[in-house]
């Protein structure tokens, strides 16, 4: 096991700098993080005034604390207009943002009205939440100064990220506004006067407004993070289960205001749409179909998700990487070293990757699933002549509102005890989430079943509602038993991580060999239980006794909706738990930097491996709904195609060549924006491990605490990279299938097969989707293994930490490290971004 360095027991608070700080007062170091980590700022910067002048004293005679690595603090444009504005002026406007609100949902519906007073609560509590996690304090000094250096470089790539992705989605939008402005209309559009260019306005609106929400989700879950880390970092000082529950409510304080902000954002888009377009008036669109005109909102969320997910994921694993490969298997170093050139780096990178981006990817899940939902509903409701419609459309808004209900309940249920102390044994902290999600799905199932009651109730089909009741419940079973199977193939609890750590013992080969079985193996039963769910769903629905004017079962496709409403039902809990990986992350390592004594360590340890479960079994859940929501998204592009062509399209035959050929390119898709995004880390990664060798290479004092490392010349080198790195996958995953729908839709024109365009994207769109499915069950699944299995191993089993062993074990985990954290999270953002792009540009395949 690797040595750590003693403290110094007479100034536990400057231990650190003295193991940082050069005793030559003439040497110059460039440690301060840049603020902004743009392209085209990659030079490092210096310290401060007396470091840039020499004017160094002796080494003892200096501030024994981190060096301040920060110049100012970054806050996003829009919070510095509020900041800005008067306080009573901004009461004003706050009060009449919430009467017009209002005003906008009384005049939809009763409905509209409950989920406005539900998200503005859960606002409230996610603000107390915020209020308690700030009040715990910081620390010593020294953790304090690490995390302000954590915040910064978050800040810095987070501003620079969003900035380029800003770009991209107002060139896209204007992309889009040119296709609507020449498209054809459909006879439903026609007949309530909604024309061109008041669609292509819509459209794009809610484009823009999608990927906003989405960008301010992602800088939610980052900014708790950043500054909750050292929280649980000085928490864990006192107690296991107070540094647990400082992590958890973080976490569910970024939960909250997502899941919040997709609803409410749904809700406000539609009931604005609702009242500015007379919907329900004589000559006016019908209500059934206006979910179709908030396509894009899901779409610039999905949009947004996906360059958080592919830059943050690179930023993250790049750096990961770097450091462990030279750090841990070549210097021999500790994970989050602070002699380790590449530690801010990796610190910074699971704000980033684990948390923004994270943030992005559920508020888009929740988007898409609610929007897919409401057109399903809308549909089925006007094919089976249901006299108020209103139920079945904003039934998935209420869901998710009371989501937030048993959500706040299930993470305000995780308290810290009294006499808990340091050296007490530790509680499980798996355990302790796993009952406060048992909370969480047993309220969701009551609360479930009686929204079916409200508002899926018809005089139609008095039973109806109880068919739907079962379908949510179908999906909440399968999200228990997709969290239960992740927590099996991936928690070193159990045997298949155990047996991944024990090939580690015969060598880094047969490390490999064992995790991609592994991974390979973890596909074959959430594929069977989405398969039983799906056709569980399609059943009950299928029998509710809802009927179309020709007497035929209708309801079988919003049964597969409610099964997905049903798995994300719980959406806001198992966000709280995904974003608890990375801020214990954070803390353990902000603990390690800090050099606290072991027992803290050990704190944030078990904290720490506990994360990587919840982090794998979460991107589990979140492949899971994502599967379903794809299915339903499909459905709704068939639909979407029908209405335009004025024809039935509810079949694709694969036996037709040119659709097979679309199946083919949708598959190869998949593997050529997998190959890319791991390629990405690759490259950057490399780039790293040479800056972090030659770092120690020429300074040889760093190893002995007598130089410090050039920390802001790695976090510069992967944040440039990871902005440079995700421009090639992003733009294959936009503009394959645009491409593609509009060659052989010419293709269609000149051979007499109007629909051929529209079919073909159909086969690339379903292909994708399975292919994308396993792949990314298996990227995620064998690289959380393979992570969980050196965390095994570094609790001293099999030779511990510095033992051939371990050795093997971290080069599976950097193997796994593209595959958990960029490639797969980034599969299951581009499945639903191919089927919300589909639904946006059908015209074009036409």
């Amino acid at each position: 096991m690797v040595s750590r360095r003693p403290l110094n027991t007479e100034n536990p608070a400057g231990s650190f700098s003295r193991q940082l700080e050069h005793p030559n007062s003439s040497t110059k170091f460039s440690g301060r993080l840049p603020v902004a980590l743009s392209v085209n700022s990659a030079s490092a910067m210096m310290m401060g005034d007396d470091v840039e002048n020499g004017n160094l004293g002796p080494y003892q005679d200096r501030p024994r604390t981190f060096p301040n690595m920060r110049s100012k603090t970054y806050t996003p444009l829009i919070f510095r207009i509020l900041m800005g504005i008067n306080v009573r002026v901004l009461v004003i406007l706050l009060l009449l943002g919430f009467g017009y609100v209002f005003y906008v949902g009384a005049s939809t519906s009763p409905i509209i009205v409950f989920v406005f007073s539900v998200c503005i609560v859960s606002f409230l509590l996610s603000i107390y939440l915020t209020k308690w996690v700030l009040s715990k304090d910081e620390g010593p000094p020294e953790m304090a100064q690490i995390s302000e250096a954590i915040r910064d470089g978050a800040e810095g790539f987070f501003r620079t990220q969003y900035g380029t992705i800003s770009k991209m989605a107002f060139l896209l939008a204007l992309v889009i506004f040119a296709i609507y402005l020449f498209r054809s209309t459909t006879p439903q559009q026609e007949s309530s006067g909604l024309g061109r260019a008041t669609s292509a306005y819509i459209t794009v609106a809610a484009f823009l407004l999608g990927a906003l929400c989405s960008g301010v989700a992602g800088y939610v879950g980052m900014w708790v993070s950043v500054r909750a880390n050292v929280r649980v970092s000085s928490a864990a000082r006192r107690s296991a289960r107070e540094a647990l529950q400082v992590a958890v409510r973080a976490g569910g304080f970024s939960a909250l205001v997502v899941v919040g902000m997709a609803v409410i954002g749904i809700a406000i888009l539609y009931s604005t749409f609702y009242v500015w377009l007379g919907v329900g008036s004589p000559g006016s669109m019908k209500v059934t179909d206006l979910p179709l005109l908030l396509v894009g909102y899901g779409f610039g969320a999905s949009f947004v998700a996906l360059f958080a997910q592919l830059g943050g994921g690179i930023y993250t694993k790049a750096a990961d990487v770097g450091a462990d490969l030279v750090g841990k298997v070549e210097q021999g170093i500790p994970e989050d070293d602070p002699r380790n050139p590449a530690v801010i780096a990796d610190l910074v990178g699971d704000n980033v990757g684990d948390c923004a981006a994270r943030g992005a990817d559920l508020f888009e899940s929740i988007a898409a699933e609610i929007i897919s939902a409401m057109i399903l509903g809308g549909t089925m409701a006007q094919r089976c002549k249901i006299e108020d419609p209103s139920g079945f459309i904003l039934f998935p808004l209420v869901v998710h509102s009371f989501d937030l209900v048993v959500s706040s309940i299930g993470i305000l249920s995780i308290r810290s005890t009294r006499d808990s102390g340091v050296k007490s044994a530790i509680e499980d902290p798996m355990t302790i989430l796993e009952k406060g999600y048992s909370v969480t799905i047993i309220l969701a199932v009551l609360t479930f079943a009686g929204s079916t009651r409200w508002l899926l109730y018809t005089e139609q089909a008095p039973s109806a509602w109880l068919n739907f009741a079962l379908c949510g419940l179908v999906g909440i079973i399968t999200a228990y038993i997709f969290v239960r199977i992740t927590k099996y193939y991936t928690d070193y609890k159990h045997e298949p991580v155990r047996t991944l750590a024990l090939s580690s013992s015969t060598g880094h080969g047969t490390n490999i060999i064992a995790g991609v079985s592994l991974g390979l193996e973890s596909t074959a039963l959430p594929v069977l239980v989405i398969s039983v769910s799906i056709i569980s769903a399609f059943w009950l629905g299928h029998t509710s006794g809802l009927v179309d004017e020709t007497g035929s079962p209708n309801g079988g496709l919003f049964g597969t909706a409610v099964a997905t409403m049903g798995m994300l039902s719980t959406a806001a809990y198992i966000l709280t738990m995904d974003m608890f990986g990375p801020i214990a992350d954070n803390a353990g390592g902000i603990v390690e930097m800090s050099q606290q004594p072991e027992s803290v360590r050990e704190i944030t340890d078990v904290l720490d491996a506990v994360g990587n479960t919840t982090k794998a079994t979460t991107k589990g859940f979140a492949i899971g709904s994502a599967a379903l929501a794809s299915f339903l998204l499909f459905s709704a592009y068939m639909d979407e195609v029908a209405s335009f062509a004025n024809e039935s399209f509810k079949q694709v035959d694969i036996a037709i060549p040119e659709v097979f050929i679309g199946g083919l390119l949708g598959s190869m898709l998949i593997f050529l924006f997998s190959a890319w995004a791991c390629s990405a880390v690759g490259r950057t990664a490399q780039e790293v491990v040479k800056e972090v060798r030659r770092q120690f290479i020429e300074r040889p004092g760093i190893m002995e605490y007598k130089e410090k490392p050039d920390y802001s010349r790695c976090v510069a080198i992967v944040a440039s990279a990871s902005l440079r790195e995700m421009i090639k996958p992003g733009a294959l995953a936009i503009i394959s299938p645009i491409v593609v729908g509009f060659v052989f839709r010419v293709l269609g024109h000149y051979t007499g097969h109007p629909l051929l365009g529209a079919k073909v994207v159909a086969a690339l769109l379903m292909f994708a989707t399975v292919s994308g499915i396993l792949m990314a069950l298996f990227l995620n699944t064998a690289g959380g293994a393979w992570d969980n299995a050196k965390k095994f191993i570094e609790t001293g089993a099999l030779g511990g930490k510095g033992s051939d062993a371990h050795k093997a074990a971290v080069t599976g985990d950097t193997v796994g490290d593209p595959f958990k954290d960029t490639a797969g999270p980034s599969l299951h953002v581009l499945i639903k971004m191919l089927a919300t792009i589909t639904l946006v540009m059908a015209p074009v395949f036409l």
